[in-house]
C-alpha cells in the first residue's frame, strides 16, 4: 500500500487516516463514483489502483490481502467479480478525477473520482 504521509493528515492519527482511505475505497468500489474533496481524491487514487491491480490476480491470496484493507465483503466481492475483470487488458489508470469547484459551505475544492 502507499507510503504513509508525513505532516498533516485527514484524520487525527495515521490509523484514522488508513480507515478514511479504506472507507473511501469501499464506497468507490460499491458505487463506482464518489464525490469528495480534491485532496482526498488525489490521495485515494494510488490506494484504489493498487487494490484493483491486486484484485486482477484473482486468487485466494490476493482476496485475503485485499480483505486486510477493505473489510466489507460485498465490496470485495464486487471488486473481484465485476471491477477487476473489466481491466484485464489495461496496464493501469483505472480511475479518473474530475474537478467540480469550491464547495458551498466552506469553499473546499471538490472532485469526483470514478472508475474508468
Amino acid at each position: 500500500m502507499p507510503r504513509p504521509r508525513k505532516g498533516p493528515r485527514f484524520g487525527g492519527s495515521p490509523a484514522h487516516d488508513r480507515l478514511i482511505m479504506a472507507n473511501l475505497a469501499t464506497d468507490l468500489f460499491m458505487h463506482e463514483k464518489l464525490t469528495t474533496t480534491e485532496a482526498k481524491a488525489k490521495a485515494l487514487r494510488p490506494y484504489a489502483e493498487k487494490l484493483i491491480t491486486k484484485a486482477r490476480q484473482g486468487d485466494l491470496h490476493a482476496r485475503r490481502t485485499v480483505m486486510k484493507t477493505i473489510t466489507n465483503k460485498e465490496a470485495v466481492h464486487k471488486l473481484f467479480e465485476d471491477v477487476a475483470p473489466r481491466y484485464e487488458d489495461r496496464p493501469g489508470g483505472y480511475t479518473r478525477i474530475t474537478k467540480l469547484g469550491p464547495r458551498r459551505g466552506d469553499g473546499t475544492e471538490e472532485a469526483i473520482i470514478e472508475l474508468v
